[in-house]
């Protein structure tokens, strides 16, 4: 199965498709020719962002406040 991805060159932001051989090596944008590492797992960006992200606990009182409204 084929790996797609979003090339991370925000000039560039082509979808580039790489073989699933390729996952945790480096490969090259074809269009701007910018290098970037295949993601080892197949879990979406979302996913990883989501997973590294701690969660927030209600009623924190370590919120401050500008007094602005």
């Amino acid at each position: 199965m084929a790996v797609t991805m979003i090339c991370p060159n925000l000039r560039c932001g082509r979808t580039v498709v790489a073989a699933d051989s390729a996952r945790g090596k480096v490969v090259r944008c074809g269009h701007c020719h910018t290098l970037f590492i295949v993601p080892r797992d197949a879990r979406t960006v979302s996913e990883q962002k989501s997973a590294e992200v701690p969660k927030e606990t209600t009623g924190s009182s370590s919120t401050k406040r500008t007094g602005r409204s």
